[in-house]
């Protein structure tokens, strides 16, 4: 039965205290009614506005909410709460300017109201503001103590100022005050994960999950944990238990652009990307993510662009969006215009270790370089850095002192820094000569004999394949220079293919006529955009040495490009960066060398069976000493014409998104041969695992 409409002669104190009731009860509509009266006989009343706020935020009407919020808080003398609530509300939709003035309008107007200070500190954390955040949310812990939430916020922005010690104890303090408190659980998660604890991390997260089904940020933080370990199918997963109850958010629209990034889906991810970013056009999160997208893409214009936009809008992502800015202009060549833009990252966050190592990265370091104090004061801070931050500035400062030609304290940090990285994975190098010997086992002569001329027979794929730091980047960029042929980097796309099938080499005994030609159309289908509608594509992805064999019974008319380099050379070059790939045998020494070992010996199978007209070997070292004559000889290879251009391959405007950017914009130098020898102090272990006498 409804409510009679209140009478004339009712006073506003007494609507409005029967609205309160009327709410408090849970009957909206006559809660409305109510405040609908009282503003009739009074416009702009606040405290009905101020409800009527209260309702349509509950409703799920932001926009209406905020209207009604700002309208209650016009006048000088608004209530802290209204102020208080109506900055929140601001900042779930992502206006955090507005968010923080209504704050501080707040905290000044009762200095005493914890809830204001909680909700201005959030937002200040929000902002990238984290001095005065930690200072909001330390006055709130400090009035109420017991508070597992404010313990927890306050932990957030420790965490993003990097005190990870502080964070951590404020999670745990937080957790301890209320151990079925999801949220503490899912934001401690995240930190070990940045920490490196991944199996610690995603337990938490779980632990959330069960705490909270419906807990969102538990879902992201540990689709973050899979991601941090490259499993990317599992964070697809959960992302999909998330999308079933949550299809829309934001936040999970831009954690599935990236995960689908990771696994080349590319096209789907920007989908992704876009839908995120219209939903919340202000996210600077949603802005960076689409711009690592269109950077995938190749759309290199649109993606500086996105990266702007989000470097300019308040949050915790400008740093990350002005470094994919200057490394993107410098996958694109513009070097010039990449260290400038290096140096504005660096000058708005000079703290930042990506920042610094990126750009240590792109500079050739000399003697008294101010860079070095830098990234020393880095290292200094101890684990009060996350641990990705030291690996990345440990290698940092091994490139730095390898420029200054100091290879013993070059070492020092490259050692430290391969360390740290190796303790992040499990890895058995043991097992991986193994698997690889099975792999060689599954391929036997007879196979290509036996499947001749199945598959798609296109021979647009040309493969560049090999170690890692072996000539395969170089190899690409002289054979992209030919007009019918686009370079198109490093692609996941066969192993998706291949291990979306099943467990190689395991599914080679069960393969059809027909599960050959779907392997091979299903590659092609990914990759053929990416050629820009020229006749060749070269895919550089070196591990697909792996699956030589199955490249040539699925594509019969693929050419394969196997590039050589001196064994100490290729591998003292993989031990002195830091991969953004999965290449787990890189970060010790005598796993390095076994490693390579075990590369040597399927290569040499490959060699014995693979089709003559369809596979070739260039030597490093060769393509130094005569370059025309090499290039000559794979453009002969491919069945193109000569072209003159490429002989200028480092004019090659086309984005190079490789640990040997740098090196590919230069013409051809001898001086990395017989690099090693320069540092064969350093190298004992190396050298005993390759079999050669210190």
């Amino acid at each position: 039965m409804s409510t009679p409409f209140p009478p004339q002669s009712m006073s506003v104190v007494e609507a409005l205290q029967r609205a309160q009731a009327h709410w408090n009860a849970g009957q909206a509509a006559q809660a409305e009614q109510y405040c609908q009266r009282v503003l009739a006989a009074l416009p702009g009343q606040a405290d009905a506005l101020h409800l009527l706020g209260l309702m349509a935020h509950r409703f799920g009407n932001l926009d209406l909410a905020i209207a009604y919020l700002r309208e209650a808080c016009i006048a000088p003398n608004a209530p802290a709460m209204y102020l208080s609530n109506l900055a929140e509300m601001l900042r779930q939709r992502g206006w955090l300017a507005d968010a923080e003035e209504a704050g501080r309008r707040a905290v000044a107007t009762d200095g005493t109201l914890v809830s204001a200070w909680n909700n201005l500190g959030i937002v200040l954390q929000e902002a990238g503001k984290y001095d005065a955040s930690r200072e909001c949310l330390e006055r709130v812990v400090a009035l109420q103590p017991d508070s597992h939430d404010a313990w927890n916020n306050l932990a957030n922005t420790c965490r993003r100022m990097e005190r990870f010690d502080l964070a951590e104890s404020h999670y745990r303090r937080a957790i301890a005050l209320n151990p079925s408190y999801a949220v503490a659980h899912s934001n401690l998660a995240y930190l070990l994960s940045t920490q490196g604890h991944a199996e610690a991390a995603a337990a938490l997260a779980r632990r959330a999950i069960e705490l909270n089904p419906k807990f969102i940020d538990a879902y992201l933080n540990l689709v973050d944990v899979e991601i941090s370990r490259r499993h990317y199918e599992a964070a697809l997963r959960v992302l999909d238990e998330l999308r079933a109850f949550a299809p829309e958010h934001p936040a999970a629209l831009i954690s599935c652009a990236k995960a689908l990034r990771h696994v080349e889906r590319n096209e789907e991810a920007l989908t992704f990307a876009r839908q995120a970013v219209a939903l919340m056009p202000q996210s600077a999160d949603g802005h960076c993510t689409l711009a690592t997208v269109l950077q995938s893409l190749g759309h290199t214009e649109e993606a500086l662009a996105e990266f702007a936009k989000a470097a300019q809008l308040p949050g915790a992502v400008a740093a990350d969006a002005l470094l994919g800015r200057a490394t993107l202009l410098l996958e694109a060549g513009r070097k010039d215009e990449a260290l400038a833009a290096f140096d504005h990252a660096r000058q708005a966050f000079p703290d930042s270790a990506p920042i610094l190592a990126g750009r240590a990265e792109a500079h050739l370091f000399h003697e008294g370089d101010p860079d070095f104090a830098a990234l020393e004061a880095v290292l200094g801070e101890g684990e009060r850095r996350g641990l990705p931050d030291r690996i990345a500035v440990h290698f940092a400062l091994g490139k730095a002192y390898l420029d200054t030609k100091d290879s013993a304290r070059a070492f020092v940090h490259l050692n430290e820094g391969n360390r740290l990285k190796r303790s992040t994975f499990a890895y058995d190098v043991a097992a991986a000569g193994e698997w690889m010997a099975r792999v060689a086992e599954a391929f036997p002569a007879e196979r290509f004999a036996q499947w001749q001329g199945l598959g798609v027979a296109s021979d647009m794929p040309v493969f560049v394949l090999g170690m890692p730091r072996s000539g395969t980047t170089l190899i690409e960029q002289i054979v992209s220079s030919h007009p019918s042929v686009t370079g198109a980097g490093e692609l996941s796309a066969l192993a998706h293919v291949i291990e979306a099938n099943g467990t190689f080499p395991d599914i080679v005994g069960q393969l059809t006529p027909e599960r050959l030609a779907a392997l091979g159309g299903e590659y092609l289908r990914r990759v053929t955009p990416l050629a820009k509608g020229r006749p060749h594509l070269v895919d550089k992805m070196p591990a697909n040495f792996f699956y030589a064999g199955l490249i040539a019974l699925m594509l019969p008319g693929a050419r394969i490009i196997h590039t050589r380099r001196n064994a100490v050379d290729t591998c003292l070059s993989c031990y002195t960066k830091l991969f953004g790939g999965d290449q787990s045998f890189a970060y010790n020494l005598t796993e390095l060398g076994t490693f390579y070992g075990h590369y040597e010996r399927l290569m040499t199978h490959w060699r014995v069976v693979l089709p003559a007209d369809r596979f070739i070997e260039v030597d490093y070292e060769a393509v130094v000493d005569d370059l025309e004559g090499e290039a000559r000889r794979l453009i002969a290879f491919l069945g193109l014409p000569w072209d003159d251009a490429c002989l200028k391959f480092h004019e090659n405007q086309r984005v190079v998104r490789t640990a040997s950017v740098n090196q590919v914009r230069q013409p051809i130098y001898r001086s990395a041969k017989g690099r090693w020898r320069a540092h064969a102090d350093q190298l004992g272990d190396l050298l005993a695992a390759l079999g050669m006498a210190p």
